[in-house]
């Protein structure tokens, strides 16, 4: 889906990462970053973010937690990550980026709360229960800090992934306010959710989930009861295009992932100022019975769409040419990705050691894919950066 952009809209990167994975610099199975636009993109958000009186914070998952990648964000100005879960934590301290937010999506296990809260000190934490909020607030006091808690909410009619459910009733907020601000090493500083704004597939656009309403009106509980400086923490299809609504909605920080590469669903929609930034590169491995196989290991295509026609760009050398383009069966979910099975029928049949490219929203943090940044390309001089796991710890490749 995201094939027709890159061709488009950056077609230097694709052709800069075909040419080094040709060269042998690139290993097949790598979700590839051109961190030059990354730091230019970074750098239009948080803009954006500035102009509305936004906090941001920068959500690395899509990415494998890139040491590169962070440091491009960095380098545009978004100096803090949220953390999706402590594997996030632990690489983005590791690349020097501090931890702006834990603990939402992934609440933090019993047993990990004190060493988070001494490593990361983080400028929020979110809880979805009082247990929560009392280990992450006992974790604090012993660090010697007292913790900012966001509260993750929920009222009837709010969407959440499934899998994703769980927080304090909205309804609660000022007493759950209450009791948090009285824990020993916590306070209470506000309220998030997520997802605040999803991609509508009907009319092509990005809209507002009954979760923002929640969040607003929550806001408004909490003022009415005399409390101010209250966080409104609203993460979900992050573009600067979209930060002023969510600054009118009361929103106070953001959380740009998929917007810091231009992947987005609103990006395939709209030439937005963001542009994309990272591909999935792999390489033929051997024909059988009219399909050309390809090296799987990356495949998690993020289901934000329903189901469409994969393609790859295949071809010995660099080019984003349309004739290169040919049809990819992946495995389905429920399957190993071993491989994808390309198309081989037809002239200029691909060959072993061809070059793959894809443009999917992927996941590389669920996926056990080599993670590659690449600087330069926008000089015409590109140079692989790092090339690590999904874990953002470097690969000792090729062996």
């Amino acid at each position: 889906m995201f094939l027709d952009i890159l061709r488009r809209r950056n077609p230097k990167f694709v052709q800069a990462a075909m040419a080094l994975h040709r060269d042998s610099k690139i290993p097949a199975n790598s979700y590839v970053i051109d961190l030059d636009h990354v730091r230019a993109n970074a750098s239009t958000l948080k803009g954006e973010a500035d102009r509305n009186g936004l906090k941001i914070f920068a959500m690395t998952k899509q990415v494998g937690r890139s040491s590169s990648f962070c440091k491009a964000v960095m380098d545009g100005g978004i100096e803090k990550s949220v953390a999706v879960d402590m594997a996030c934590a632990r690489g983005t301290h590791r690349a020097g980026m501090a931890v702006g937010h834990l603990g939402h999506l992934s609440q933090i296990a019993r047993a990990e709360a004190d060493a988070a809260a001494a490593t990361f000190r983080p400028d929020y934490w979110t809880v979805f229960n009082d247990t929560k909020a009392g280990e992450a607030a006992s974790a604090a006091a012993k660090a010697g800090y007292v913790q900012n808690l966001l509260t993750r909410i929920k009222a009837d009619g709010d969407t959440f992934y499934r899998g994703h459910e769980g927080g304090f009733d909205a309804d609660d907020i000022v007493a759950v306010a209450d009791r948090l601000d009285g824990l020993e090493g916590g306070r209470f500083a506000g309220i998030t959710t997520f997802p605040a704004l999803l991609f509508d597939h009907e009319s092509r656009k990005v809209k507002p989930t009954p979760n923002l309403s929640t969040l607003t009106r929550a806001a408004e509980a909490l003022a009415s009861a005399g409390r101010t400086g209250i966080e409104v923490n609203a993460p979900g299809t992050t573009s600067s295009v979209l930060m002023e609504g969510l600054a009118q909605a009361g929103a106070t920080q953001c959380e740009p992932g998929n917007g810091i590469h231009g992947t987005t669903a609103l990006h395939v929609m709209e030439d937005l100022p963001e542009l994309p930034s990272v591909l999935y590169l792999t390489e033929v491995s051997h024909l059988s019975g009219g399909k050309a196989y390809c090296f799987g290991g990356g495949f998690y295509i993020d289901p934000i769409f329903p189901d469409y026609p994969v393609k790859a760009l295949v071809s010995p050398g660099p080019t984003v040419a349309a004739d290169a383009l040919r049809e990819v069966e992946v495995p389905p979910p429920s399957a190993i990705d071993y491989y994808a099975m390309i198309d081989a029928t037809g002239p200029r049949a691909p060959e072993p050691g061809d070059t793959a490219v894809f443009g999917f929203r992927g996941q590389a943090f669920v996926t056990r894919a080599y993670v590659v940044g690449v600087s330069g390309i926008s000089t015409g001089t590109p140079r692989v950066e790092t090339i690590e796991n999904g874990f953002g710890e470097p690969q000792s490749w090729p062996v």
